[in-house]
């Protein structure tokens, strides 16, 4: 990139989070408008000429954030939790817009009358072992925050299945024992006969404004990120 290169801003690409994201940033005087016509990929901030907006799906805004391709994006901070490892030394900063809101959790059959807490599962895991001869199955899309809070919770016995489908069904299917997953009323789970453990919470996420420190920041991008964020800081909600 050159120094006169623009800051790019990623927002997601269709429904309902491409709609609040507009409406968010217009509250804070930032408005949208779509270049070339209204299905296009790319567009521009009224009166902000140093920066440019990339219309995305949500997971591959997470993906330019972690490569730099582009310098800011709105996405769910469960994708980027999932999907960005080192996640504190890629990214500088993070702005909630109080939207997208859901919670990934632990859930398991309604049925389990004695498990309640994440502590209950090493029992029925050490159980589960001796009368089928393997281990619990945790269905999931997301690998890596459920690897790490079983981990920090000293849990073990267990293997994940990566779910690719509609993960609340895979324990009525005979696929998992639990599941992880995300929910934002839990009426999905309730319906499935599941629920979430006590002390399930994964991650409490929401819709975010992200900073990426692995872009290339010219001169013409930092302005464009400090005006941004200059309007958010102005017009608090």
């Amino acid at each position: 990139m050159s120094d006169e290169s623009p800051l790019i801003l990623g927002v997601p690409s269709k429904g309902r989070l491409m709609d609040q994201t507009r409406d968010v940033f217009a509250a804070k005087g930032l408005v949208f408008k779509k270049t070339g016509n209204e299905r296009g990929y790319r567009g521009t901030i009224d009166g902000l000429d140093d920066v440019e907006l990339t219309y995305l799906s949500a997971s591959e805004i997470s993906h330019y954030l972690k490569t730099g391709r582009i310098h800011m994006g709105v996405t769910g901070e469960d994708l980027m939790r999932e999907h960005i490892r080192d996640f504190d030394r890629i990214i500088s900063r993070s702005q909630p817009l109080d939207f997208g809101n859901a919670d990934v959790v632990v859930a398991v059959p309604g049925s389990w009358i004695d498990v309640t807490t994440m502590n209950d599962i090493e029992d029925v895991a050490v159980t589960f072992h001796h009368v089928h001869d393997r281990r619990l199955r945790v269905a999931t899309k997301y690998m890596s925050l459920t690897r790490q809070f079983f981990s920090d919770r000293g849990i073990s016995s267990y293997r994940i299945v990566e779910s690719l489908g509609a993960t609340e069904g895979t324990p009525s299917a005979g696929t998992a024992e639990i599941i992880v997953d995300i929910t934002s009323t839990g009426q999905t789970l309730r319906a499935n006969h599941l629920k979430i453990l006590d002390d399930g919470v994964i991650l409490k996420s929401q819709a975010n404004l992200f900073v990426s420190n692995m872009a290339d920041w010219t001169d013409r991008a930092t302005g464009g990120r400090d005006q941004v964020l200059e309007r958010f800081a102005q017009n608090p909600d």
